[in-house]
């Protein structure tokens, strides 16, 4: 199967050409593929931060470390952690971030219905490209990277196969429709997920931020709108 790519950060909408009566010519070899816009949304208020700043000013030591245990009292379960910063002898604090939308092309195609004695699709992923439409965050995000991974995955562990990545975006600001960086496989990974259309899928953004002491505590929220563009075979 070919693998060429797609494009944009925040993913994926299919728009299939179709004959008069909205289905796919089971003849044509190559037609547009646009899924979706996404959106993504990094919200401070998913931390469930709770007295963020006392922990990365709290005095520590490396063993025994109590940060990680503080970190269980500061934030949300699972959306954190902490250690002990040898340098400075105080709690570094680093937030989880992870969000994901599955894509399900048979459902948001249903012309794709009309070749379903066509297992998979030859994919090329022409592009993906990433908007910043609303950004109250106080603090700069870090670099996002993009994944695509089986519908049962929704956080970047091994089976997340990585897509490419999302420069930092300041604090406060917004920003127009931008290309991803992709990563050397990163539009094959993609256009294989995308080729198997029958079975659902997810991309997911994941990344961290670290708070260190003097550092603000992340509020607000910063809203990504994610648009793929592809073509296909069959």
């Amino acid at each position: 199967m070919s693998t060429r790519v797609l494009s944009a950060w925040a993913l994926v909408a299919l728009v299939a050409p179709s004959t008069a009566c909205g289905l796919i010519d089971s003849d044509i070899t190559n037609f547009d593929l646009a899924l979706p816009d996404k959106q993504f949304t990094i919200d401070a208020s998913r931390w469930g931060l709770t007295d963020a700043d006392q922990l990365v000013n709290q005095a520590c030591t490396t063993d025994p470390d109590p940060c990680a245990a503080a970190a269980q009292q500061a934030c949300a379960e699972g959306t954190c952690s902490a250690v002990c910063d040898a340098t400075t002898s105080t709690c570094d604090l680093t937030l989880f971030v992870s969000l994901f939308n599955e894509i399900d092309l048979q459902t948001e195609k249903p012309e794709l219905q009309t070749i379903q004695n066509q297992p998979v699709l030859d994919v090329t992923v022409d592009s993906i490209k990433w908007e910043v439409t609303a950004n109250t965050l106080n603090v700069d995000t870090p670099e996002m990277v993009v994944y695509v991974a089986p519908s049962t995955v929704m956080t970047p562990d091994a089976r997340a196969m990585r897509v490419g990545t999302v420069p930092p975006v300041p604090a406060g600001t917004t920003r127009p429709s931008t290309d991803i960086t992709f990563d050397p496989m990163g539009k094959a990974h993609l256009a294989e997920f995308m080729g198997d259309y029958k079975t659902p899928f997810n991309i997911i953004v994941g990344s961290s931020l670290l708070v260190e002491q003097g550092d603000v505590i992340p509020a607000g929220a910063v809203t990504v709108r994610v648009s793929v563009a592809a073509h296909a075979g069959i």
